[in-house]
């Protein structure tokens, strides 16, 4: 009668824990709200995406070391009347950051800037023109027909504090001095800089001030970001051969660097051990590293070149050049990837709206990353 009566009571405890289980499953999977708007079938790895700009063009956002903030470079009219980029910081849940304004200037609002990024106590890089010119700077997509980004040689690397007050020169000095981005560890910035005569990766020793050349190849080395245990860089590069060398030179001397035929490289952090990651046709730039350090997500038109390579979408891809996957798909742009230090969300750039319209705004928006998805990921449907 004993072994009967716990016979049952085991039966029952098996029955209650396997329906709280299923019950358990089915309400993590109710918090996720299928009326995703801004997110496209195939985007497996994202959930709940939020846009949080609305108009113009809003690029390079990157998350403050305690998660709670982005910093952005910003044309969007309604919040920078100067005609050219300037930099700001939003909270990341898209709550008013001071008052009942989402957005706060943190550049001086003179000349150009660009590449901004939070320090881990919380103040802020940018490099800006301001010093030599406050006005905008003359701007052409095009030289002799070609795609071009300009490479300005008043470009210095500003340091100022959380709020944008008390800004100053960090790295100076003639030509052109950018995409600066600092190791998770607080010890090195890594920027890209003409002071060599081309555009390769320097390092800056926060502590001391010393520099140290990373890159000597002829091509653009730039857009250099660390890995989370701050070991490593990953870093687009161009590796110009023959005719195209010597246009890339030529490029170069007049000021413009032509972002046509970019790979994925990533090496130690004193430059040592490169290795190319991608072999891929087109422009595959906008790295950085995932949380684990094993894989690279990065932006890349290689799949639309017969279409003429304006669609850009963000891939993911082995940092030994395996099993490459395609994270976003809303047809249009999707680049500059940067996950959180807690490596939960995701915070991109992208033309993508809730109309699923066609439009050349480029706006920020947040997702949750899921790393290993579920069915609610794998068979969501565009809501069109």
């Amino acid at each position: 009668m004993k072994n009967k009566f716990l016979y049952t009571l085991l039966l029952c405890l098996i029955a209650y824990l396997s329906f709280n289980f299923t019950t358990n499953k089915i309400l993590q999977q109710a918090i996720y709200s299928p009326d995703d708007t801004l997110r496209y079938e195939g985007e497996v790895h994202l959930r709940n995406i939020r846009q949080l700009t609305f108009g113009g063009n809003n690029a390079e956002a990157y998350w403050s070391f305690d998660n709670k903030k982005l910093i952005f470079q910003s044309e969007w009219k309604e919040i920078n009347p100067h005609g050219c980029d300037q930099i700001f910081i939003m909270n990341a849940d898209g709550s008013p950051i001071e008052k009942q304004n989402k957005y706060k200037l943190v550049s001086t609002g003179k000349g150009i800037t660009t590449c901004s990024y939070f320090l881990p106590d919380g103040k802020i890089i940018y490099s800006s023109t301001h010093a030599s010119d406050e006005n905008c700077p003359e701007r052409k997509m095009f030289s002799n027909g070609r795609y071009v980004w300009p490479i300005y040689k008043t470009y210095d690397i500003y340091i100022a504090d959380s709020n944008g007050s008390n800004p100053r020169v960090l790295i100076g000095g003639d030509g052109y001095d950018a995409e600066a981005t600092v190791s998770p560890d607080g010890k090195f910035i890594v920027f890209t800089s003409t002071r060599s005569g081309d555009l390769d990766l320097w390092r800056y020793e926060i502590a001391t001030g010393k520099l140290l050349q990373l890159t000597n190849t002829l091509g653009y080395d730039g857009g250099a970001f660390f890995s989370r245990d701050s070991k490593f860089i990953v870093w687009r590069a161009s590796r110009p051969k023959g005719k195209d060398a010597e246009l890339y030179k030529k490029l170069l001397s007049e000021g413009y660097v032509e972002p046509k035929e970019l790979n994925i490289f990533i090496s130690d952090i004193n430059g040592k051990n490169v290795r190319q990651v991608t072999n891929l046709p087109g422009a595959n730039w906008a790295p950085f590293f995932h949380p684990d350090g094993k894989k690279i997500l990065f932006s890349s038109n290689h799949h639309s070149l017969k279409e003429g390579g304006r669609r850009f979408d963000i891939f993911m891809i082995n940092i030994d050049g395996t099993n490459l996957e395609q994270i976003t798909n809303s047809g249009n742009f999707d680049a500059f990837p940067m996950f959180s230090y807690d490596g939960k969300k995701l915070v991109f750039c992208s033309n993508r709206n809730k109309e699923k319209k066609l439009t050349r705004e480029t706006n920020i928006f947040v997702a949750d990353w899921i790393e290993n998805p579920d069915k609610v990921d794998i068979n969501f449907k565009t809501h069109k």
